[in-house]
């Protein structure tokens, strides 16, 4: 299971970390004990990352991080392209419904 600091650890590859909303952060990381479903748990993260705005710099590349992390920690192989398409669409369609970008990732997955 992910953590909180495994969360800004990948935040730290591209900013500094800095969490700005972490009622976010929490919420989906306690969602994430009510399912087993992996994309379901990414989902959550995804959301909160992405639309909340958790991190004060780099949250588009840390919610890209965060799924190839997920999907290759489940060794299954995934288009890059369709991650990076997934972030682009879930902002600018201000996409929360977590089904729905349980699905966007889902079909990422080769």
């Amino acid at each position: 299971m992910i953590t909180k600091k495994d969360i800004v650890e990948i935040n730290k590859e591209f900013d500094e970390g800095v969490i700005v909303n972490e009622s976010s952060l929490d919420f989906a990381l306690s969602a994430n004990k009510n399912t087993k479903d992996w994309i379901k748990q990414l989902a959550y993260l995804v959301r909160a990352i992405l639309i909340d705005h958790v991190f004060e710099e780099g949250n588009k590349r840390t919610s890209a991080a965060l799924i190839m992390v997920f999907i290759e920690e489940n060794k299954l192989i995934y288009d890059p392209q369709k991650v990076d398409q997934i972030v682009i669409e879930i902002l600018k369609k201000n996409i929360n419904n977590i089904n729905k970008i349980r699905r966007m990732i889902k079909n990422a997955i080769k």
